[in-house]
């Protein structure tokens, strides 16, 4: 027999945008108040009722103060707490930026981006990130959305 899920507890579902300025990319922290030095690509869950390529476009701004418009889809990760309840499935799309610039002075609506940044692939390899497979995925362009299966969650 197979486990059955516990009313209440869900899998969360959230949007990710791989955005370029040249041959950088876009990272953020992924945990508030210098907790983690843990990188990740900028956006978070997913509103009801609103699209996902919305709810990227709104997460990003949020996070960076950025205007981004979204492409295709290149990336469905799901990571998780293998002794908790979490369980998330990021959706990554490939944006192009449209308007803004990265200030020091912008505030994360949420508070919980406090660290913003464009890293070279060079770069990127000396910073602890998430997914495994964000480099590969961010400057190999690959034909279709390629898919990692339960990473663990790093804290």
């Amino acid at each position: 027999p197979g486990h059955r899920p516990v009313m209440g507890r869900r899998i969360r579902l959230a949007t990710r945008g791989l955005v370029f300025n040249g041959d950088k990319l876009l990272l953020v922290n992924a945990w508030p108040d210098g907790k983690s030095d843990l990188m990740c690509a900028p956006g978070g869950g997913a509103d009801l009722h609103q699209s996902l390529p919305d709810n990227l476009r709104r997460e990003i701004f949020e996070e960076t103060g950025l205007t981004v418009t979204g492409g295709p889809c290149v990336l469905i990760n799901e990571f998780h707490d293998p002794h908790g309840d979490f369980h998330q499935v990021d959706i990554y799309f490939r944006c192009t930026l449209i308007a803004g610039e990265l200030s020091d002075t912008w505030k994360d609506v949420e508070n919980i981006v406090t660290d913003r940044r464009w890293v070279t692939r060079d770069e990127l390899a000396t910073l602890r990130v998430k997914p495994d497979s964000l480099a590969s995925v961010a400057w190999d362009h690959v034909e279709h959305a390629a898919y990692d299966a339960l990473e663990p969650i790093l804290r």
